[in-house]
């Protein structure tokens, strides 16, 4: 296992670095100039050339890049072009936002599809399944922003129960962050509900079929027994690769769901700095959404070998 999980956190390396260098490429050469936007609209030739060589904009792309590097490697991320602030810390004040909204989306999710998965596996082809799988199809289909909006329609507007944007810390105000956070969870717990219950369902169809599990029923243990104790253990491995890589996809900042319900997370942040052509702080978010992908698929590959006793490193 130690070995594994070193030569994993290795080959995450060379995988970070091809990252480092695309979107450094990607955000130098796509049209657009930061100097522009910082000057504003009546700014002279001049003064523009004052910024670009302010910010090293006009230097060679190899001695931009060799500086980016260096400076990451000493742990500066820079400094965000339109708000002067370390986008470290920029970041760190977004993040808190979307890890909440992505632990109670994700929590929710696993607690209700997995026992819905489960049921409708158990019961193939009843009206149980049909309901389960119908409603997996609607979640699919549905884009998120409609269901938000009549979530808002329902629950703000029409009764009044919660309130319809905005975003309160827990260690502020935990009620109110607790009303908050419920119709932006909701929302995406939407989605992720009707992928966790139809992978569960899948996964454990495939393995209600086995010769182990024809085995423990001939050996008289209960239903219950044979598919809690044997069947779901072994499904749970694809299952816990679409939770792990949903939790990274929330994280990563879902910029829908926060642009509708007004929460200031990593996806708002993700628009703004796009549309500012804030260079430093697009370059960090796209790094920090790479590493913790690689993080979490190397967290997933190490929870193989606890859900499926055959599997070794």
């Amino acid at each position: 296992m130690p070995v594994y999980f070193l030569r994993r956190v290795l080959a995450a390396i060379p995988v970070m670095l091809v990252v480092a260098v695309f979107v450094f490429l990607l955000l130098r050469l796509t049209p657009g100039d930061p100097a522009a936007i910082l000057a504003g609209d009546m700014a002279t030739p001049e003064q523009l050339e004052k910024i670009r060589n302010s910010l090293g904009l006009n230097d060679p792309l190899y001695l931009q890049f060799f500086r980016w590097m260096g400076d990451l490697l000493s742990g500066d991320f820079g400094t965000s072009l339109i708000s002067n602030q370390p986008v470290i810390d920029l970041v760190a004040d977004r993040m808190w936002p979307t890890i909440w909204i992505a632990l109670i989306t994700i929590t929710l999710s696993v607690i209700v599809a997995v026992p819905m998965g489960v049921l409708a596996a158990w019961r193939h082809r009843s009206w149980i399944d049909h309901l389960v799988m119908t409603f997996s199809v609607l979640g699919f289909s549905i884009p998120v922003f409609v269901i938000g909006y009549l979530l808002i329609k329902l629950f703000a507007l029409d009764l009044g129960l919660l309130p319809v944007q905005g975003y309160v810390p827990p260690s502020e105000d935990l009620p109110g962050f607790a009303a908050r956070a419920v119709l932006p969870a909701l929302t995406l717990a939407s989605i992720y509900i009707a992928l966790i219950a139809r992978m569960t369902r899948a996964s454990l169809l495939d393995v209600l079929g086995e010769d182990y599990v024809r085995t423990a029923r001939a050996k008289g243990l209960t239903e219950r027994r044979v598919l809690f104790r044997h069947a779901l253990r072994n499904a749970a491995v694809p299952v816990m690769t679409v939770i792990g890589t949903g939790f990274a996809l929330l994280i990563s900042g879902v910029v829908v769901t926060e642009s509708v319900f007004n929460i200031p997370g990593l996806g708002r942040l993700t628009v703004d700095s796009i549309f500012a052509r804030d260079y430093p702080v697009i370059q960090a978010l796209i790094l920090l959404t790479s590493g913790i992908y690689v993080l979490v698929n190397l967290l997933i590959d190490l929870s193989y070998s606890f859900l499926d006793p055959r599997i070794r490193y």
